[in-house]
């Protein structure tokens, strides 16, 4: 039966999906929207029953990150299981997993086992902290690896103490991090004609996105320090208070700031020394900003959107979440996307941020039941139905 395809510029991928929670599917996900034949791995126990770690199947934080895959059943704990996982191995592109780094090893399905069986495989890892070293043993979440990463200590009010990021940013861009890797792995692979190990951790990837903060201690020992909601480097950048709300101005530049004191009223702002430069602006950054509120807070966000921009100087409302889906841009962007089903059920999830012109990512398929493809994927695979009926009898799939 043939699976439909979120896009044809992966399709001649097939993926293994032993990923749990949120950065391994995040990396897996990348694959799947792309078209890339992705089989969800369910672990199945001793007893029959399932691990579900990641919410409810049919929330909407799981059918986020699972749509476009389909699911098979194995129980990688049963001698024959790790078998039946090396036939399919044999076969495909890319293993993907976020296990502890020992855990892979004691199952039997770590790199080194792999390769033996398919020396094209690319394999992608995700852990905590690295695949070896002092902690490499150590669980991983992204609160903590925001808070080893740095991130937390240049998040929030000076003087309130760290302040975690409000998203799972570490397990994110690991996941990303990860995708970017195995899809460069298989650029390689088409040259060498061999696969290779793709790791990356919460860690390394939360240190990464320090970006500019982190090169300052490294080139000028420079360490950056928390700064609200104003912007580092270019002053003034900041919230703003308005009538009925809020509103981000951003100056980059003196033109841009001539615009800014222009389009609020305040032109003398300019000319103030305490104001005049860059550098002036920056040692008097709270009462600037102060004295730019006073004039923000007399007219509407829709308002002052309206007029900033007009006038050349970049600026935008801050959204709730809804209010953000209920954008005109955010509408026309079609980010929002249904997910066709034969239940009828109402499955809307947030779809891929970039767009190809020949081959776009669509939403294809709601994410899989458990094991809900199990005989379809093993028949695919070149298992015989007497085998597969085995396999059930032993509670292997």
């Amino acid at each position: 039966m043939p699976f439909p395809r979120a896009s044809q510029a992966l399709s001649r991928f097939t993926v293994l999906d032993l990923t749990r929670v949120r950065s391994g599917p995040t990396c897996v996900r990348q694959l799947a929207d792309w078209g890339a034949n992705v089989i969800k791995i369910d672990a199945l126990l001793e007893d029959g029953g399932g691990e579900q770690p990641g919410g409810p199947r049919h929330g909407s934080d799981f059918q986020n990150l699972h749509r476009n895959k389909r699911a098979m059943t194995l129980n990688l704990k049963d001698p024959k299981g790790l078998e039946v996982f090396k036939r399919l191995a044999a076969k495909a592109d890319v293993v993907v997993e976020n296990f502890r780094p020992d855990v892979k090893a004691k199952l039997g399905i770590d790199y080194e086992s792999l390769r033996q069986v398919n020396p094209r495989l690319v394999y992608g890892s995700i852990s905590g902290f690295g695949q070896d070293g002092p902690y490499h043993k150590r669980p991983g979440f992204d609160q903590i690896a925001q808070g080893m990463g740095g991130l937390m200590s240049v998040t929030g009010a000076p003087g309130q103490g760290p302040m975690r990021v409000g998203i799972p940013v570490a397990d994110l861009t690991a996941g990303l991090f990860c995708a970017l890797g195995i899809l460069t792995a298989l650029l390689e692979r088409d040259v060498s004609g061999e696969g290779q190990w793709v790791q990356t951790s919460l860690l390394q990837a939360q240190i990464f996105m320090l970006d500019f903060q982190a090169s300052r201690w490294l080139m000028e020992k420079e360490v950056a320090k928390q700064a609200g909601n104003n912007h580092p480097t270019s002053i003034p950048t900041g919230v703003f208070k308005t009538s009925d709300g809020y509103i981000n101005i951003a100056t980059t530049g003196g033109r841009i700031w001539e615009r800014c004191t222009q389009a609020i009223g305040a032109p003398e702002l300019t000319t103030n020394p305490d104001y005049a430069t860059t550098p002036a602006r920056s040692k008097n950054r709270d009462a600037l900003n102060e004295a730019i509120g006073k004039l923000t807070e007399k007219k509407s966000t829709e308002a002052w959107v309206k007029e900033l921009n007009e006038a050349g100087v970049p600026c935008g409302p801050i959204y709730s979440i809804d209010q953000m889906f209920d954008d005109a841009q955010v509408k026309h962007l079609g980010i929002a996307q249904h997910v066709p089903n034969d239940e009828n059920r109402h499955i809307q999830l947030v779809g891929q941020p970039v767009t190809l012109s020949r081959t776009p990512s669509r939403m294809a398929a709601r994410p899989p039941e458990f094991g809900e493809q199990t005989e379809e994927v093993l028949a695919e695979f070149g298992f015989a139905k007497d085998e597969i009926a085995e396999l059930r009898r032993r509670k292997v799939v």
